[in-house]
């Protein structure tokens, strides 16, 4: 196990060895990873934002082949029934719901939680995976800066409203889809949205993952023991968000990319491995928990993710403090 251990440490240090297909691949043999059964999440009921591409659309699949009900959630009707459909043909049933819901307006968001809770009595597992890099600074109707809007507003009142539901299951979680350029990224408190300074939509994309990584550390201590909140990265996949947003990286890094369904793995894992004594809380890659920072001038204290959670919830208004 020490000898395992030191490979997987070397791996995450490197970086592209860890974030590529290589770290996937090594990790799988080394830890001998199992794939859950087709009944692992059978009566559970699984949503995740984001599933018509890339990384959402693997997770979907992967808990639907493992027995779960899946909510399917996104702003595109279209592409959720063609999801649904495909669902549908590789599984056993008509149990994948769609809700129409655009994650940047906080009144869509809300629409779609009075909509899931008319039809649902309870939610094991919401995969917050919906994200977007903006090539220009925009506000949404909400007047929040778009990408904060989609990947951190959008889900903190998704979360906020859906946790009647989580917490009905008796062993709720949520599963927060970040990413490992957050690494290079504060949070700066007094300019969440990027209004100071040129626009950079990758740099506005990291900064809001990493504040995504931050509040769920402060749900998981506000709500430790009532419902499970973990955070995950899924290494370097090859999806059309990075293909479109890093056209150049994408076409070096190509040969050394994750399949989508590789970076999705630890979703699945983190949504079947019930174990009671597993912490939550934390970030995960490739099933193993990982450190929250490596540069030390973009780490959160806990009075910093405090002051984040409160800021939130003022501009989103909500209800819960």
């Amino acid at each position: 196990m020490v000898i395992r251990a030191f490979i997987d440490t070397a791996l995450e240090i490197s970086v592209v060895g860890s974030f590529g297909r290589i770290g996937y691949a090594a990790r799988r043999r080394l830890f001998s990873w199992s794939q859950p059964g087709p009944d692992a999440l059978r009566g559970k009921t699984a949503l995740v934002t984001g599933p018509t591409s890339g990384l959402g659309r693997a997770a979907a699949v992967s808990l639907a082949t493992a027995g779960a009900r899946v909510i399917l959630v996104s702003r595109s009707e279209d592409r959720l029934q063609q999801v649904r459909e495909e669902l549908m043909a590789i599984t056993d049933g008509d149990r994948f719901p769609v809700v129409v819901a655009n994650m940047s307006s906080l009144a869509s968001v809300r629409e779609a939680v009075a909509t899931i809770i008319s039809q649902e009595d309870r939610l094991d597992v919401l995969v917050d995976n919906a994200g977007a890099i903006m090539d220009e600074r925009h506000e949404t109707e909400d007047g929040l800066e778009a990408a904060f809007a989609t990947m951190v507003a959008g889900p903190f009142v998704l979360i906020e409203g859906l946790l009647p539901l989580l917490e009905a299951s008796g062993d709720g979680q949520v599963i927060s889809v970040v990413s490992g350029g957050m690494y290079l990224q504060p949070v700066p408190l007094d300019d969440l949205q990027f209004e100071r300074g040129a626009y950079d939509g990758v740099r506005a994309y990291a900064r809001a993952k990493r504040a995504s990584m931050a509040l769920i550390r402060e749900w998981s201590r506000r709500y430790r023991g009532r419902v499970r909140f973990d955070a995950m990265h899924p290494g370097w996949a090859d999806t059309p968000g990075l293909a479109d947003a890093l056209p150049g990286f994408y076409e070096i890094m190509r040969p050394l990319l994750r399949t989508p369904a590789e970076g999705a793995d630890t979703i699945t894992w983190l949504a079947t491995a019930r174990d009671p004594g597993r912490d939550d809380g934390r970030l995960w890659l490739d099933r193993r928990p990982r450190p929250f920072d490596r540069i030390p001038s973009t780490r959160l204290s806990a009075a910093q993710r405090r002051e984040l959670w409160d800021r939130v919830v003022m501009l989103t208004a909500t209800a819960r403090s």
